[in-house]
C-alpha cells in the first residue's frame, strides 16, 4: 500500500500557520478547540501510519487531552443544547473469538481513539468510550446550525477514515473490515456530578438526546449515519437533500416527539 509510508504528503491547515505533519500530529491537536479544516487525505494518510504502527510496531496513542471533562467540571448543574453522537462498532463479538486477545485490545482501542481524533477536529468533545463504542457531543447553545453541520460532517467523516484509511491496513493482515452504526440527535442536556469532591467525582451529562441518539444508533446499519428531526431541521437545505425520512414498518421504532408527541422521525444519510 503505496500510500502508507508517505507522511510528507499530509498537511493539516487551520487559522494559525501549521508546520509539516509528523507521526504524533493528530494526537497534538486532540483536545484543541480551535477550529480546524481538515482533508480527508490527511485524515486518512495519519490514520493509516497511526494503525500500522499499533500493529506492527506496537504504536501507542499519546492519549486525549481531557478537554470534555474539563469542560464538564466546570458547568457541573448547567443546561446546554447539544448534539449527541453515537458509534457503536459492528461485529465485536465476532471479532472476539477469531482474533488474538492483543490483537483484538489494539484494534478496538485504536478505532476507539481515531473516532475521537476525528470528534476532536470537527469542534466537538469525546464524553466517554463505552466498551467498543464512542460517545461524542457538540455543545449548540450558541450556534445549533454550525453544531448540526460539524455533527454531520464528523459523522462523514469517521465512515471515510475507517472505510479508507483502517480498513486497508486490515486488510493487509487479513482482518475483517471494521463497520460501524451511527445516530445523533439534538436536545437540552444538563451536566450532572456523581458526587462532592469537584475534581475526581464523575460527571456525566443527562438529558433526552442522550437516550434518543442511543436508540437511533441501535436501529442504524453497518455504515449508515441517522439522525433525528431535531438535527435534520437544523441542517442547510443542501445538506437536509442528503438525508431520507425512514418509513418504519412492524412498529420498530416506537419512540415520540418530545414537542409534538407523534412519532419522532429518523432520517438516514443517502450522500
Amino acid at each position: 500500500m503505496s500510500k502508507t509510508n508517505n507522511p510528507d504528503n499530509s498537511k493539516i491547515k487551520d487559522d494559525t500557520s501549521q508546520s509539516q505533519s509528523n507521526p504524533n500530529l493528530v494526537d497534538m491537536l486532540l483536545g484543541q478547540k480551535t477550529q480546524k479544516i481538515v482533508d480527508s487525505e490527511t485524515m486518512i494518510l495519519e490514520t493509516q501510519k497511526r494503525i500500522w504502527g499499533a500493529l506492527k510496531q506496537g504504536y501507542e496513542y499519546s492519549g486525549i487531552t481531557d478537554e470534555s471533562d474539563k469542560f464538564l467540571r466546570k458547568n457541573v448543574f448547567s443546561k446546554f443544547d447539544m448534539i449527541v453522537l453515537y458509534v457503536d462498532l459492528v461485529g465485536s463479538t465476532t471479532m472476539t473469538l477469531e482474533l488474538p486477545e492483543d490483537k483484538l485490545a489494539i484494534i478496538i482501542s485504536s478505532f476507539a481513539q481515531e473516532m475521537a481524533s476525528v470528534i476532536n477536529l470537527h469542534g466537538g468533545y469525546v464524553l466517554k468510550f463505552v466498551g467498543d463504542a464512542v460517545i461524542g457531543y457538540f455543545v449548540a447553545s450558541e450556534n445549533p446550525l454550525l453544531a448540526a453541520d460539524n455533527a454531520i460532517s464528523c459523522a462523514k467523516s469517521m465512515l471515510t477514515v475507517i472505510q479508507k484509511g483502517i480498513n486497508p491496513i486490515l486488510n493487509q493482515y487479513d482482518y475483517p473490515d471494521l463497520m460501524v452504526k451511527i445516530g445523533a440527535d439534538f436536545g437540552q442536556s444538563i451536566v450532572v456530578r456523581y458526587g462532592s469532591n469537584q475534581d475526581s467525582a464523575h460527571v456525566d451529562l443527562m438529558g433526552p438526546a442522550m437516550n434518543i441518539a442511543s436508540k437511533i444508533q441501535s436501529h442504524a446499519k453497518p455504515n449508515q449515519i441517522l439522525i433525528g428531526h431535531d438535527v435534520y431541521s437544523k441542517l442547510h437545505p443542501s445538506s437536509q437533500s442528503m438525508f431520507k425520512q425512514i418509513i418504519w414498518k412492524n412498529n420498530e421504532w416506537k419512540f415520540r416527539s418530545r414537542l409534538t408527541g407523534e412519532i419522532y422521525k429518523v432520517y438516514e444519510y443517502t450522500g
